[in-house]
C-alpha cells in the first residue's frame, strides 16, 4: 500500500508551527501599538506602519511555509509502490497494463495499450490511455495541490457532459387529519445543470537516460511533472473561468445583492466602503457575510480569499478587542476567521472597487468539479530532441451546483 508522509508530527512541521505562532504574537504586539497611536494621534507613525507591514509579511511567509509542509506531507513519495485500491478487474491485468505503459514511456512501444483518437486526423490529436495507477497518482497529487479540490465536491464521470437535475423549489407538503382528503400538492420545480468537461493539457519533458533509470517510478514522475501546471490552470478556472473550453468559476455567475438573487445568481454583501472595508466597524460586514447563507450551510462553511486580503483582515479586532483572525493551532489545521476556516486561493481578486475579493459558504455543497475518467499521454521524441515530450491530457469541468451555498463580499458602499 502506498504510504503518505505524515507532516503533522514531523520536526519541520513543528518548527513551522512554532515560527507561525511566534510571528503572530509579534504581529499582535506591533499592531496593538499602531492602533493605540491611531487612537491618540489620529494616525500612526510611518516607521510603526512599516514595522507592522514587515511582521505581517513574516506571518504570511510562516503560514505559507506551514501550508507547504502540510501539503507536501499529503503527497505520496516518489518511488513508492502502487496503491492496492484498484478499479481494474484483475490485479494481473493491471500490472500488465502498467508494464506496457512503462515500456511506452521508455521506448515508445505501444503494444497492449488502448489508443484514444481525437477528432482531428492529425496523429497528435489522440494519445494512449494511461493505466489506472497513473491516473490515481495524478488525482492524488491534484487533490493535495489544488485548494478548490480540497473544499469542493469532486465527481468522476464517464461522459463528456455531466447533467444534474436539482430542485429549485421543494416538493409541496401539508398537514391533514387522519381521514381528511389529501389535496394534490405542487410538484417540485426542477432545473437541469450541465457540467461539460474540457481538455486540460501539459507537456512535460524528460531525457532518455531518466526514462531508462530503473529506480524512477514513471507513474509518479509523470504525476509530479503535470501537477503544478494542472493545479494552477484548474484553480484559475474554478474561480474565474468563463465556461468556454474550461470550467465555469463561481465568480463568473451573475452577482447581485443578497436577498434579491434568483436561481443561477450569487448573492453579495457590501463591504461598506468603495473599494475598501468600512472605515468604522469593518468586522460587522464580515459577520453579515457569515450570516448571509442559510443556517444549514454554515456548519461546514469557510472563507476563501487571497493572501493580500488575508493580510488586511488579520488586523481587525472584535468588540472585545480580540483578533478575529487566528493561526492554525496545530499542523494540518487551517487558519480561522471569526471561527471559520480560511482557504487561501491566489486567483481570488484583490480588494478593489466592486471586486468580489472574499467568498464564504459551504463549497462542498456549492461547487462541483467533474473529472472525465481517463488520462491520455502521447509520446513525442522528435519535436525537442534530445528531449522526449509527453503530451498529457485530462478532461475537467466544473460549476456551481447550489447557488444558496456560496456568498461573496463586494467591495462597494452599497
Amino acid at each position: 500500500m502506498k504510504e503518505t508522509k505524515q507532516a503533522s508530527g514531523s520536526p519541520e512541521a513543528r518548527a513551522a508551527m512554532h515560527e507561525m505562532m511566534a510571528a503572530f504574537e509579534a504581529f499582535k504586539g506591533a499592531n496593538d501599538a499602531r492602533l493605540d497611536e491611531i487612537e491618540r494621534k489620529a494616525s500612526a507613525d510611518t516607521l510603526l506602519e512599516e514595522k507592522v507591514a514587515r511582521i505581517d509579511q513574516a506571518v504570511s511567509s510562516a503560514q505559507a511555509r506551514l501550508d507547504r509542509v502540510v501539503s507536501e506531507g499529503r503527497r505520496p513519495e516518489l518511488g513508492a509502490g502502487p496503491s492496492t485500491a484498484s478499479r481494474s478487474p484483475s490485479p494481473l491485468h493491471g500490472e500488465e497494463t502498467k508494464a506496457a505503459f512503462d515500456g511506452y514511456l521508455k521506448t515508445g512501444a505501444s503494444f497492449g495499450l488502448e489508443l484514444k483518437t481525437g477528432l482531428s486526423s492529425a496523429p497528435s490529436s489522440g494519445g494512449y490511455i494511461v493505466p489506472e495507477q497513473t491516473e490515481r497518482a495524478i488525482e492524488r497529487r491534484l487533490m493535495a495541490g489544488s485548494p478548490m479540490r480540497e473544499i469542493a465536491t469532486v465527481r468522476t464521470v464517464g461522459a463528456g457532459v455531466f447533467r444534474k437535475p436539482v430542485s429549485i423549489a421543494g416538493v409541496g407538503s401539508g398537514w391533514v387529519a387522519e381521514t381528511a382528503a389529501r389535496p394534490e400538492t405542487d410538484p417540485a420545480t426542477l432545473a437541469l445543470l450541465e457540467f461539460p468537461s474540457a481538455d486540460l493539457y501539459a507537456c512535460p519533458a524528460a531525457t532518455q537516460s531518466l526514462l531508462d533509470d530503473a529506480l524512477v517510478d514513471l507513474d509518479e514522475w509523470l504525476a509530479a511533472e503535470v501537477e503544478d501546471a494542472f493545479a494552477a490552470q484548474e484553480t484559475e478556472a474554478f474561480v474565474n473561468g468563463d465556461g468556454v473550453n474550461k470550467p465555469r468559476g463561481f465568480l463568473d455567475y451573475d452577482i447581485v445583492s443578497d436577498g434579491d438573487q434568483d436561481w443561477g445568481e450569487i448573492g453579495y454583501v457590501a463591504s461598506g466602503g468603495a473599494g475598501a472595508f468600512a472605515s468604522t466597524s469593518p468586522t460587522d460586514r464580515l459577520i453579515d457575510l457569515v450570516y448571509a447563507p442559510k443556517a444549514q450551510y454554515r456548519p461546514n462553511s469557510r472563507f476563501v480569499m487571497n493572501r493580500r486580503t488575508v493580510s488586511a483582515v488579520r488586523k481587525f479586532k472584535d468588540a472585545d478587542g480580540n483578533y478575529i483572525w487566528q493561526p492554525a493551532q496545530r499542523a494540518g489545521d487551517t487558519a480561522s476567521l471569526l471561527g471559520y476556516a480560511v482557504t487561501e486561493i491566489e486567483t481570488m481578486p484583490d480588494i478593489a472597487a466592486n471586486a468580489t475579493a472574499i467568498a464564504f459558504g459551504d463549497f462542498r455543497r456549492g461547487y462541483l468539479i467533474v473529472d472525465r475518467a481517463g488520462v491520455r499521454v502521447l509520446r513525442d521524441p522528435y519535436s525537442a530532441k534530445p528531449y522526449v515530450l509527453f503530451y498529457t491530457t485530462r478532461r475537467v469541468g466544473g460549476g456551481v451546483q447550489d447557488f444558496d451555498a456560496i456568498k461573496v463580499m463586494k467591495f462597494s458602499a452599497t
